[in-house]
């Protein structure tokens, strides 16, 4: 079976394209190449943390000094500039290959015919140039400016205690270094968070218009999703940028229980809310090829149910009522195994998800959300405790 080739599926990209893009090309940082993406990671890291450890250095408010949180000491800015924005930038390349994989899929299992490769094309153009545009991009950076300037205030959870944002105690007067956090640091940060969220709503889009297409979906495909079980790898690919966000939300609970007194009981609800919403968040997308696959399923169940019925009404009359020719013996007929092969068949059918996700799909997610709060069990757990534990384990 040959292949259907097409350049606009075999240069699909994901991540590149638009104002940002075009301005890094400029200055040299575009790429998919690992030397480009770690050097656009090493920029913004010195973008938004270097600054705010020089300004904090300069005022004092680095480390000690009376600060019940300085600079070096907040878990949560440090972890968000050091570790999570980076991973906010490194995961664009895994991603952008594994949507390309993706959309080659659908033509390399010929899911797309050949008289509607033109229509894919078009519908992947279409993609791109919705990519491209300068205005989204713009009202992304609106809105992550915009709570830098309508609400200036300092680090979530620390308003009430000294801290490195402000040059007196609790909401006083911002700090130097607290200025360039709010309108440099965290526009940035929220600028590339939003950017993955308005690439997941293209990707969500161009799934919808794809299966709106005329594809060759066959109800008893073993993956269960009439040969659109393929589509999880899509959302499996997020992991790193779900694993970014919970680091963000387990530094701010650290941050809670070491110096606001929280327990981690007090704080399990917003953990679990975190993993739920973002396991959600991903899921969502796949629910537009839902009614699709409704309406193949419905369809294969009277068509199965229709075919199995026959067969198995013949197979009852021919080796049941005793309607078989004198001569025929029912040893290595070919009568039982194509009613085992219809009836797994038809099994198939009824057990194929209106939903193209897996378990282990949603265990990695969960899995990615989960385990950057784990360092945060061990720092709200006694020592003790933990030892107790794992000795009961070993024993």
């Amino acid at each position: 079976m040959s292949e259907t080739k097409s350049l606009a599926a075999e240069s699909f990209t994901f991540t590149r394209g638009g104002p940002l893009h075009l301005l890094l090309a400029r200055l040299g940082l575009a790429g998919d190449e690992r030397q480009f993406v770690v050097r656009r990671a090493l920029v913004a890291v010195l973008i938004s943390w270097v600054p705010l450890f020089v300004l904090t250095l300069v005022q004092g408010q680095a480390w000690g000094h009376g600060l019940k949180i300085p600079f070096l000491w907040d878990l949560a800015v440090n972890v968000r500039f050091l570790i999570a924005l980076p991973i906010l930038i490194l995961a664009e390349s895994g991603i952008d290959q594994g949507w390309r994989l993706l959309v080659l899929h659908f033509l390399m299992s010929k899911l797309v015919a050949e008289a509607d490769v033109s229509k894919f094309e078009a519908l992947l153009d279409q993609a791109r140039r919705l990519k491209d545009r300068v205005v989204p991009e713009l009202l992304l950076l609106a809105t992550a400016f915009s709570p830098s300037i309508f609400i200036v205030k300092t680090e979530l959870l620390m308003s009430e205690i000294s801290n490195w944002h402000t040059t007196g105690t609790g909401a006083g007067a911002l700090s130097l270094a607290g200025w360039w956090f709010n309108f440099i640091s965290m526009p940035l940060f929220r600028f590339l968070l939003l950017r993955w969220i308005w690439r997941l709503f293209l990707a969500t889009l161009l799934l919808w218009r794809v299966t709106r297409l005329k594809l060759n979906l066959v109800a008893t495909h073993t993956d269960m999703a009439a040969g659109l079980g393929f589509l999880t790898m899509g959302q499996k690919a997020f992991r790193p940028i779900v694993f970014a966000g919970g680091t963000v939300v387990a530094s701010q609970i650290a941050n809670a229980i070491v110096y606001q007194g929280a327990t981690l009981k007090s704080m399990t609800f917003p953990m679990i809310a975190y993993a739920v919403l973002a396991i959600i968040l991903l899921v969502a997308p796949l629910l537009v090829v839902t009614p699709v696959l409704l309406k193949i399923k419905k369809k294969a169940l009277l068509e199965f149910g229709a075919l199995v019925t026959d067969h198995n009404q013949q197979f009852d009359q021919k080796w049941i009522q005793n309607k078989q020719l004198p001569h025929e013996v029912i040893l290595g007929s070919n009568d039982p195994c194509s009613l085992i092969d219809l009836g797994s068949s038809f099994l198939v059918v009824r057990q194929m998800a209106i939903v193209p996700i897996d378990k282990p799909t949603l265990l990695s997610l969960a899995l990615a959300a989960a385990l950057p709060m784990v360092p945060v069990a061990l720092l709200a757990v006694p020592m003790d405790e933990l030892i107790q534990f794992a000795l009961k384990i070993l024993t």
